[in-house]
């Protein structure tokens, strides 16, 4: 058998990602004025700690010394792509095919308001280090792999410590969003969380009002992506701050179940949203309007929401028109019902839910082949009766196990135009 976190290390000893190529052309770039100074450009963040951990790698941010106007001087007419992604805030974004690198010039903070900083551009690696949240962040890797590490953020990372750089008080501060990012990198490496921490944290809490939506949403949706967060109750410390940060989300016992069938089944982050929201008030209707979610979010939750209260008062919910249910509502509704009805029904066991699951899965849903054209086709006037009649179709198509003759459409169409 396979050791394939074995395989990971040997790929990350003899084949390390700052080897690729066209990294390397980049580097190059950036270090051109100054080719004997491996501090132009170096990797920082969440790809250097991946790099550590031997995880996969996904963004690669670079903190550099040039400025903007230099990085796009230097890659304009390249095979580089160049996108002024955050120009006010030092960054340019360069994509060659799946490439895409994030490109920021050093800088240290002059003002913040807890949701935006006044930045200074700087050439000091230090003062660059200082304004990053966490120390696991604050870690830079140059191009031949050697480690620059002014936080000990390699210290913190090996002992899978969330810590704020200096002050924590201060830290946050400088942008409330930070009391939400510590609580996914907490759950993402199960850190034991320093008490100093808690009370910055608590001290804080209302200076997320201040954080626009979009910022909330899209950092709570990272947090409901990380595996472990079904673990969030093991944790009683970050429950409690994830619970005041988020009152809506109230039903995080129904995590414990989840839990169990973590390796059967997959479930996405607005499915543990729904899971974690609905009940027979308007708590999603509130949560929606509050965060200004997406119509099509909205949509999906009403749905799950509507079916709520059949689902714990039918046991049976599942176990009669399956098909019909798939047909109408899809599968991915679907499943969300079936994994919310194991999880609200305390005596729905497991074998129970990866039945339903199965059969909503293998359950290749068919095409209803009439359409108003059709029903002109055979005389039918155009205007509501076309509608009328569709739906009488589809219906005794969905009662026969979808199947329908053309005869049998016929007599319909002639029975409905009388």
């Amino acid at each position: 058998m396979f050791n394939f976190n074995f395989i990971k290390k040997i790929k990350k000893i003899f084949f390390p990602f700052y080897k690729n190529s066209d990294l390397k052309f980049v580097f190059k770039k950036l270090q051109q004025d100054s080719p004997n100074n491996p501090k132009a450009a170096m990797f920082v963040g969440g790809c250097v700690r991946k790099y550590l951990l031997n995880e996969n790698i996904d963004d690669i941010d670079i903190a550099t010394s040039l400025t903007t106007d230099q990085i796009k001087e230097k890659f304009r007419n390249t095979k580089f792509d160049i996108i002024d992604s955050g120009i006010k805030h030092g960054t340019v974004t360069l994509v060659h095919k799946n490439l895409k690198l994030e490109l920021t010039t050093l800088r240290k903070d002059i003002k913040t308001d807890g949701r935006h900083a006044e930045i200074e551009y700087t050439d000091d690696w230090k003062k660059d280090s200082e304004r990053r949240d966490f120390t696991i962040n604050a870690i830079y890797l140059d191009i031949n792999g050697k480690i620059f590490d002014p936080q000990l953020g390699t210290i913190d990372l090996k002992n899978r410590s969330i810590k704020f750089i200096g002050d924590p008080q201060k830290r946050i501060q400088e942008d409330f969003l930070r009391i939400i990012r510590f609580i996914r990198f907490s759950l993402e490496y199960e850190s034991k969380i320093e008490p100093t921490t808690i009370e910055a944290i608590k001290l804080n809490l209302d200076g997320i009002q201040n954080i626009s939506k979009e910022r909330i949403l899209s950092e709570l949706f990272k947090i409901l992506s990380t595996k472990k967060f079904v673990k969030l109750n093991n944790n009683k410390q970050l429950k409690d701050i994830f619970s005041l940060v988020f009152p809506e989300l109230k039903y995080l016992e129904r995590l414990n179940k989840l839990e169990t069938i973590i390796n059967e089944s997959k479930f996405d982050n607005k499915t543990l949203l729904a899971i974690l929201l609905i009940d027979e008030t308007n708590n999603h209707e509130y949560f929606g309007h509050k965060y200004n979610v997406s119509n099509q979010l909205k949509e999906t939750l009403n749905l799950v929401a509507k079916n709520f209260i059949n689902l714990k008062k039918n046991k049976e919910f599942f176990a009669k028109d399956l098909k019909k249910k798939i047909y109408f509502f899809g599968k991915k509704h679907l499943i969300t019902l079936n994994l919310l009805s194991f999880l609200i029904n305390k005596k729905m066991k497991l074998k129970s839910y990866l039945d339903v699951l199965n059969n909503i899965r293998k359950f290749n849903i068919p095409k209803f082949s009439f359409d108003g054209n059709y029903l002109k086709e055979k005389g039918m006037k155009e205007g509501a009766l076309i509608g009328k009649t569709l739906k009488l179709i589809e219906y005794e198509w969905l009662d026969n196990n979808f199947r329908i003759s053309n005869e049998r459409v016929l007599e319909i169409i002639k029975h409905q135009k009388r």
